[in-house]
């Protein structure tokens, strides 16, 4: 593991809202964690995304899956890069969305309140 990444975890590979989008009608629908706040999420939420917010991840990542791709996200992706590293760093299989739901809105993709 080199410096940077023993100082700041694993480099995680990130996906558009409009591939995420494509993903979720057509691929192996991977389970969408919200890393945001109850109240964020109750404003609007990506269709089927679990709440787990960021602060209570690391307690609850014995309850998610191993084998299926994970991809998370938040109101800008900062939250969500610091929660996709974390589960990166344990093994998951995880990609973060670029831009959060700030972007899924912008692509104007059906959000759930």
């Amino acid at each position: 593991m080199g410096f940077l990444s023993s100082l700041f975890g694993p480099s995680v590979p990130s996906i558009s809202a409009t591939e995420l989008s494509e993903k979720l009608k057509f691929g192996k629908h991977p389970l969408v964690v919200d890393v945001r706040q109850p109240e964020e999420f109750h404003t609007g939420h990506i269709s089927g995304a679990k709440l787990i917010p960021l602060n209570e991840l690391h307690s609850k990542m014995k309850d998610l899956p191993k084998g299926r791709e994970i991809v998370c996200v938040c109101a800008s992706g900062n939250r969500s890069t610091s929660a996709s590293k974390m589960l990166a760093k344990e093994g998951f299989n995880v990609l973060n969305v670029q831009g959060g739901m700030l972007a899924w809105r912008r692509a104007k993709l059906p959000v759930q309140k």
